[in-house]
């Protein structure tokens, strides 16, 4: 009975409309596509997307099928920590290097699809990249090596 008398009260229509059109221009907000930037890593080049907000950075790069070869994601820290990843609802299996704020790389750690497990940044970190599983490795990459075109950080 009181959902009849919500439904026949003045302006509900109206408010029930508004509230429709702000959710669904939340979830376009939320599924609008990341900045790209261009990163060289070690003097490689990388395309990331860069996941610079809490929600941006929450979802990352889950259910992901594919990647492209010299593609990734770029997480940018609201300040230094020993910020960790994991991979949940991801199923690509995902290298992770830590960056601090000089651009320099603390640790690289490879991934498992579909996991809880913590991969940890060695230190202060400022920046995340995941590419794909190996892609560090195979341009020997290594902890020291610096990140140059990062965003700066806020």
């Amino acid at each position: 009975m009181d959902a009849i008398l919500a439904a026949r009260a003045p302006g509900f229509a109206a408010r029930a409309l508004a509230a429709l059109l702000l959710a669904a221009a939340g979830l376009a907000l939320a599924e609008a596509p990341l900045p790209v930037r261009q990163v060289k890593v070690a003097g490689h080049a990388l395309r990331v997307e860069v996941a610079a907000t809490i929600e941006q950075r929450m979802k990352g790069l889950m259910f992901r099928e594919k990647l492209g070869a010299n593609d990734g994601m770029l997480f940018v820290f609201d300040e230094p920590g020993y910020h960790a990843m994991w991979m949940k609802n991801t199923p690509l299996p995902l290298s992770v290097a830590f960056v601090d704020g000089a651009g320099a790389i603390l640790n690289i750690l490879d991934m498992e699809p579909h996991t809880l497990d913590q991969h940890a940044a060695a230190g202060p970190a400022v920046y995340a990249i995941e590419t794909n599983k190996g892609w560090f490795a195979k341009r020997r990459i290594k902890a020291g090596d610096k990140v140059a075109g990062l965003p700066k950080p806020k």
